[in-house]
């Protein structure tokens, strides 16, 4: 469905029924207070389903299209980097992204199907295998995080120049605090992670934050949906170079830096870094790049 049918579908169903009683005051959710005013029209929310090839077929267009945003911000490198989303139906199964595909040409029929507790292809494009790597990685998170329908990791070159202090990131901006209290380190490097034991390792390292910094390798991020997963990691990447940019700043010792405090780093956090508003702010990337390239991704 295209993105603006979709938001005046989700509007439609966010109207309240004429002559409902609904005389006290809602409480407004993260996503709504963004808007101006409260009276105007719902945001975009993250919609619902009749079927489960619906929602799968949804899934997929939507980590094709998170695939081609990355390209354009330069992620790409060789064969490195996934994306992962759980499947609707079988909650066993996780969607991956084929081996050598750069993620320009990412199309939502490239996605192979893998049942995460055996390891086996059991759908999707069969042609080209997936990544063993990004298996072992993404198969230990799922395991581990029932609630996570989403892993991305990639190797970027600002996460994965900060990744070698192998420290979390500083609260130095508004948009850093999306991972306040809820990121962590990776302390060890053990090689590409073919064995499932370092796939457990990160998976155990991540515990039940939205990413961590894989120390002298990259950065994960997780989410409800692929947009929130995939719009997370936009931010864990350039909070990366912003800590990079201002540590080479003050290594002069003329100026020093400023940190947000607790009270404020957890406010911004409770109004930024929910599900609805992650996933409502990745939809404007993913306009943009059908305005750019068209929807070919979605085939």
């Amino acid at each position: 469905m295209a993105p603006i049918a979709l938001y005046e579908q989700s509007v439609a169903t966010a109207q309240p029924t004429k002559g409902s009683a609904t005389s006290e005051k809602k409480e407004l959710t993260p996503l709504e207070a963004l808007a101006h005013q409260e009276n105007s029209k719902p945001l975009l929310n993250i919609p619902t389903f009749n079927t489960f090839e619906e929602k799968r077929q949804w899934q997929l267009e939507h980590m094709a299209g998170a695939f081609r945003v990355w390209a354009r911000e330069g992620y790409a490198e060789g064969i490195s980097g996934h994306i992962s989303v759980r499947d609707p139906e079988f909650e066993d199964r996780l969607w991956i992204n084929p081996l050598g595909v750069h993620y320009g040409m990412m199309k939502a029929s490239d996605m192979i199907c893998v049942n995460f507790m055996t390891g086996q292809v059991v759908g999707g494009n069969t042609e080209i295998p997936a990544n063993a790597a990004g298996v072992s990685i993404h198969s230990a998170a799922h395991k581990r995080r029932p609630d996570v329908h989403a892993v991305c990791h990639a190797h970027s070159i600002y996460g994965r120049a900060y990744s070698a202090f192998g420290k979390p990131l500083e609260m130095l901006n508004q948009d850093v605090c999306n991972f306040y209290n809820a990121h962590s380190v990776y302390e060890t490097y053990g090689g590409v992670a073919l064995s499932g034991e370092e796939g457990e390792n990160i998976a155990e390292a991540l515990g039940t934050g939205k990413a961590c910094i894989l120390m002298n390798h990259g950065l994960l991020t997780v989410g409800q949906t692929v947009d929130e997963a995939a719009f997370l990691y936009l931010v864990l990447e350039r909070s990366c170079k912003a800590q990079l940019l201002i540590e080479a700043a003050v290594a002069g010792g003329r100026v020093q830096k400023q940190l947000i405090g607790d009270e404020e780093a957890a406010y911004n956090f409770k109004w930024n870094s929910d599900p609805e508003t992650l996933y409502f702010e990745m939809q404007s990337h993913l306009r943009y790049e059908e305005y750019l390239a068209g929807s070919d991704y979605k085939n």
